[in-house]
């Protein structure tokens, strides 16, 4: 007797997924374990010395372990610690204007390893390589190819600003992490609600919602999931909460959609509040606990920054609202928004300051770290010219200037194919991306861009896949070798520039060949 085939509503909310779960997951953990090996070799170089921003965080991160608060560290402490003499800390507390979740992850590897150069970069070597991981397993699941995930992830891995950001201390590298694994815990979410709404449809003998709005899906756990990491990635920076809003909203369109697909005629409409109030509780309500539990070392203090805030104003409306303790994180927080948006930072200028409209193009990248001018004969360098030794956060021209291509292909496919899985990298770059230019009255930087790139890798691998083709198309010999080359050519640039990301001596004119543009210089 012939198997009875389901109804075609139920079939298309359980939507395909590859089959090969475990050798997917054999390719993920090889790439992720490629990307860490990679990124481990001499990241302690330069040999304790803190680069960029380092200054702050790496010293910020130690101060967390000994006080609970970021404390004051006096001045030439830099040097100090060079020789391992930390006795520049003081418990007297410092102004941070970032929230503290980065900061302890780098403490965790100043616990484990010390206070030097490979203790406060060994975490974001950890979660570099969890990027990658992170990366794959949303390509995958979006495109439904562990090929176009496993593509996304090499292309990712030998990227020049996920390596450079993933081996120096500074917080984008968390905050990228925790948002790539927030958004596929909300495509996670979709799929794996469309199954429980298929599920419930077959409990019952459905074949159609026929007009009703149909069962309700409450065992939602990718979608708390997803209201965890969210809130993990804006307690390292505040500008996760536009993916956090994006991503919250498109989950809910996709209810109404699934309903839809099921029948639910114009009643799917109503998801957007049946469904979209347990929605802002699990995902928002969710990233905002999680958000104020990073901070629970610093209520539990006495000693941090405007802590005894609530206690010198008894009378304010806050204090009698929350409580001194809260109260006073809440003044924090109005202390850190104004520095943010006022005039003081304004007014500042760096010489690598960025405009975002150049970031996808990669027009004017960091400079993280450098030594000039190097003469012959000192530090290894042979002469007849003058060396030097830089850490450049720039990222892998070929891939870029491929990803930016590969974002406007998405779009149209999204937009004009209506295909939705297209519009999952796209959401994210944009969410990642646009919100930047309401900052352009203030130095921005180009590395601010590692919360980009996995979106725009994973649409460049998408686009690859469009031109490989269908396992039985007649141009995937022709697609797979155009594919090919282009993976090729991001390993190889990457390779070229190796030496401006790892602080390799170069001599001058060496280094000047890989400055193709004069913006980069």
């Amino acid at each position: 007797m012939p198997e009875r085939r389901r109804p075609a509503a139920i079939e298309r909310l359980r939507a395909w997924q590859p089959t090969d779960e475990l050798a997917s997951w054999g390719v993920t953990i090889g790439i992720a374990a490629l990307a860490f090996f990679l990124r481990l070799v001499n990241v302690a170089r330069p040999e304790n010395k803190l680069v960029f921003d380092e200054s702050y965080y790496a010293k910020e991160a130690w101060s967390l372990l000994q006080y609970g608060y970021e404390g004051t560290w006096a001045e030439g402490a830099n040097a100090q610690i060079l020789t391992g003499d930390l006795s520049g800390l003081s418990d007297r507390a410092s102004f941070v204007v970032h929230p503290p979740l980065g900061k302890w992850l780098i403490a965790f590897g100043e616990y484990l390893f010390g206070m030097n150069s490979f203790g406060w970069r060994i975490m974001a070597v950890v979660f570099g390589a969890l990027l990658v991981a992170a990366t794959i397993r949303l390509a995958r699941r979006v495109s439904r190819s562990t090929l176009v995930g496993a593509t996304a992830g090499v292309l990712l891995t030998f990227d020049g600003l996920a390596f450079t950001m993933s081996r120096i201390a500074l917080l984008d590298i968390f905050q990228a992490t925790f948002l790539v694994m927030a958004v596929a815990a909300v495509v996670a979410d979709r799929d794996h609600a469309r199954h429980r709404l298929a599920d419930a449809m077959e409990r019952r003998g459905l074949t159609s919602l026929a007009g009703t709005f149909g069962p309700m899906v409450w065992w939602r756990p990718w979608r708390w999931t997803a209201g965890v990491l969210f809130g993990c990635a804006a307690a390292c920076k505040w500008n996760s909460i536009f993916v956090l809003a994006v991503f919250g909203i498109v989950s809910v369109l996709w209810d109404v959609g699934a309903r839809r697909l099921a029948g639910a005629g114009f009643r799917s409409w109503l998801a957007l509040v049946l469904d979209g109030l347990p929605a802002f509780v699990a995902m928002v309500v969710t990233a905002a606990l999680t958000y104020l539990a990073t901070w629970t070392r610093w209520l539990q203090t006495t000693g941090g920054w405007g802590r005894g805030w609530g206690a010198d104003h008894p009378d304010d409306p806050w204090v009698s609202a929350f409580g001194q303790g809260l109260a006073s994180l809440l003044n924090y927080h109005r202390d850190i928004f104004n520095f943010h948006t006022g005039s003081y930072i304004r007014e500042q200028t760096h010489p690598y300051d960025a405009h975002p409209a150049g970031w996808l193009l990669m027009l004017r990248p960091t400079g993280i770290d450098a030594v000039n001018d190097i003469v012959p004969g000192t530090d290894g360098c042979l002469g007849p010219d003058n060396c030097l030794r830089v850490i450049s956060g720039m990222g892998t021209p070929v891939l870029w200037w491929m990803a930016a291509i590969a974002l406007v292909v998405a779009i149209v496919w999204w937009v004009a194919g209506r295909d939705w899985r297209f519009g999952v990298p796209v959401l994210g770059a944009l969410a990642t991306y646009l919100p930047w230019f309401a900052s352009t009255d203030r130095p921005t930087f180009f590395f601010y861009a590692i919360t980009i790139i996995p979106f725009t890798c994973i649409a460049l691998a998408m686009v690859l896949g469009l031109v490989v083709g269908p396992v039985d198309g007649p141009g995937r010999r022709r697609g797979g070798i155009i594919a090919g080359v282009a993976v090729g050519l991001v390993v190889a640039n990457f390779a070229y520039l190796y030496p401006v990301l790892t602080d390799q001596l170069l001599p001058h004119p060496s280094w000047l060949a890989r400055m193709w543009l004069r913006s980069w210089i």
